[in-house]
């Protein structure tokens, strides 16, 4: 575990990004380095400058909802851990993120006390996320389709979703246009897709969660 972390809080709400710092400054009394974004482009273009060890990660934001921010930001920095922090609490959303490959799922409802726990395990390499009364709930299709992408294949995705040209792909992650092709190949074939729009509808059931929370 880092002596003082940095971590970086993706919530559009200013008194949650608060009560998130405070939670940080709980687990970690040495000193912890918060730096705010209040959507996924303002996180990305944060993330180009300035490496983070934790990422906490509302669901919904202004330029994405539900577990869209979470897959881009998986593509974006794979090797950083990042904590899902939502108003959402069912079982379907707490299983989608673990599938995806998110280190935990804090629920907006816990305790300062809990939060600082959770943040702790999470920064410590472990994984933190709701008990569920003995929930279970298979992965869904989709779900487990996208695990299976690389985090280039993911990003190439994510760029797909986000209305992206091959060429303006390829800029983005500093990768040929003949590459992004490469890519996308073994995406239509790891999903079952024919094409481009076949792709893209089983990426928007894998970030749905079908939940009335905007938060």
């Amino acid at each position: 575990m880092p002596d003082a972390p940095r971590v970086l809080i993706v919530d559009d709400h200013p008194l949650f990004r608060d009560a998130l710092e405070t939670a940080l400054e709980c687990a970690f009394p040495s000193g912890a380095e918060a730096t705010h974004a209040s959507n996924l482009s303002g996180a990305l273009d944060i993330l180009r400058s300035h490496p983070v060890d934790l990422i906490l990660l509302d669901l919904n934001l202004g330029d994405c909802a539900e577990f869209e921010g979470l897959t881009t930001l998986l593509a974006a920095e794979p090797g950083c851990p990042i904590v899902v922090v939502s108003a959402t609490e069912t079982p379907k959303a707490f299983q989608m993120a673990g599938a995806l490959g998110a280190a935990g799922y804090l629920p907006k409802s816990m305790s300062l006390e809990d939060l600082s726990a959770a943040l702790a395990t999470t920064l410590d390499g472990g994984t933190w996320f709701p008990k569920t009364n003995g929930t279970h709930l298979p992965a869904s299709p989709a779900a487990e389709r996208i695990a299976s992408l690389t985090p280039a294949q993911r990003r190439v995705l994510a760029g797909l979703s986000a209305g992206l040209l091959n060429k303006q792909i390829a800029h983005e992650m500093d990768i040929s246009v003949a590459t992004v092709k490469a890519h996308m190949t073994a995406i239509f074939r790891k999903l079952g897709a024919n094409n481009r729009t076949q792709a893209l509808l089983i990426y928007q059931e894998d970030t749905s969660v079908g939940s009335a929370s905007n938060a």
